[in-house]
């Protein structure tokens, strides 16, 4: 997802000059066609990440459109206040890439385990958040932020994720997906926990009685009110999904909309994600999923139950 992430900024830049990369410490060769080809457009500044933020902003200020890319949680917690001073407090239209969103670093440990970046990052005025569930959509996507208007967080996943989308899809910022109809209950989604909440649904839906959906959220901020209210007052259950911690992230901004604008369904949803504490284990991010109970088995059974 990385990859498709970075190419399709790289393509971008070609047909838009006001397109400029930042990166941190990314390692030999990442975007190396971009540094060849568009050397004047291409900053490589190592790990600077608050100095960074400031020449982003000051770039966007003279009309560029800067691309910033490093591990979610050095673009997150390490240039806190510089992103919401000098970024959002501007309203500049500066895109934040973060790689590893979630627990991809595992093998690092809770110093790279971004588990709070959604909390944190849409606690900002002027910031938006878009966290794809594929390459597919990761694309998608990335061609529609080139004009976008305002700061935005890109939260990228490991890379070789399963691929949920099809390239006829509709995908459009703002806007989510039902990706299997829902009857009687309901699994909210973003990111990659799209593909394990698509597998717990099928698998409900086989050995139950059916009537599982699941509406995936490639925006995070701003959510697609109207697809949420279409749907939520047909179902009796409705579970969020998410691989961040449930304070303040994506389950919360549902709870908190749907509070504003349907309060009847709030005794209906209830949140999944990570506890709200640091990630002390190693391993790979499918082993720490097992050990927080972000699994398939998890979601099935809170159907059931």
């Amino acid at each position: 997802m990385r990859k498709t992430c970075l190419d399709s900024i790289y393509m971008c830049a070609k047909k838009d000059k006001k397109i400029v990369f930042i990166g941190s410490d990314l390692g030999p060769g990442v975007l190396n066609d971009f540094k060849l080809n568009i050397p004047k457009r291409y900053f490589m500044e190592g790990v600077s990440e608050q100095s960074i933020i400031g020449l982003s902003a000051g770039l966007a200020m003279e009309g560029f459109k800067p691309y910033v890319n490093t591990i979610s949680t050095f673009i997150t917690r390490r240039c806190y206040e510089q992103v919401a001073v000098d970024l959002c407090m501007h309203n500049l239209p500066v895109k934040l890439i973060g790689n590893g969103g979630g627990l991809v670093y595992a093998p690092l440990g809770p110093t790279h385990q971004a588990i709070e970046d959604i909390s944190i990052m849409r606690a900002l005025p002027n910031m938006s958040i878009i966290a794809p569930s594929d390459s597919i959509e990761m694309k998608k996507l990335i061609y529609q932020t080139v004009n976008f208007k305002g700061p935005l967080y890109v939260r990228i996943a490991r890379g070789g994720d399963e691929i949920i989308n099809s390239k006829n899809d509709k995908i459009i910022f703002g806007k989510g997906l039902v990706k299997i109809k829902p009857k009687k209950k309901l699994i909210v989604s973003t990111g990659v926990m799209t593909q394990i909440a698509m597998k717990a649904a099928k698998i409900f839906n086989k050995n139950k009685h059916g009537g599982c959906g699941v509406i995936h959220l490639g925006t995070i901020k701003p959510l697609d009110e109207k697809l949420l209210k279409t749907y939520f007052k047909k179902v009796d259950k409705i579970l969020t999904v998410e691989e961040n911690v449930i304070s303040g992230g994506f389950g919360s901004s549902i709870l908190e909309l749907t509070n504003k604008l349907m309060p009847d369904c709030c005794n209906k949803i209830k949140l999944i994600g990570l506890e709200n504490k640091f990630v002390e284990n190693y391993g790979s991010q499918v082993e720490l999923f097992k050990k927080n109970n972000l699994t398939v088995n998890r979601l099935v059974k809170e159907l059931i139950d």
